[in-house]
């Protein structure tokens, strides 16, 4: 008898996508990862965080002052997986889920309540959950997928 192999949902393919596209990160605070889809369930972009074009990656040159403080200090230089994400779509009317390996901080909660993405997926809870709070009073829907 064949062994049949079990498909992985679309949310735990996309989440897996993310956590590969958080290894490109140039923060060596904490490597996050962004897929977003559209409602036919195909990827439109994806980010990581790093600091801004041109400037030195902190993972390779020197650190940015803010490598050593906790996570919420305005003092880090990098560019959040979810913005680099949405910077690369055409249409960010077209945005349906976001998959991230933490989920959004309120700045990136606040971004994404601008697009038409109705739910967010992801692996690991942020410091605080204002983001996630902010995302519940919009009434949009939230999944963490470990």
């Amino acid at each position: 008898m064949a062994m049949i192999k079990v498909r992985p949902t679309k949310d735990e393919l996309f989440l897996t996508i993310a956590a590969q596209v958080a290894t490109r990160t140039t923060c060596i605070r904490k490597g996050v990862g962004c897929v977003l889809t559209n409602s036919k369930g195909h990827i439109i972009g994806t980010g990581y965080n790093g600091v801004a074009a041109g400037l030195p990656h902190c993972n390779e040159e020197h650190p940015c002052e803010g490598c050593d403080l906790p996570p919420g200090q305005d003092k880090c230089e990098a560019i959040h997986a979810e913005v680099n994400a949405v910077l690369q779509c055409h249409n960010v009317h077209e945005i349906d889920t976001v998959y991230c390996t933490l989920a959004p901080c309120v700045r990136c909660a606040k971004m994404l309540l601008n697009t038409s993405a109705k739910r967010i997926v992801f692996s690991e809870h942020h410091a605080n959950y204002d983001g996630l709070t902010l995302w519940n009073k919009a009434g949009r829907t939230w999944i963490r997928d470990a």
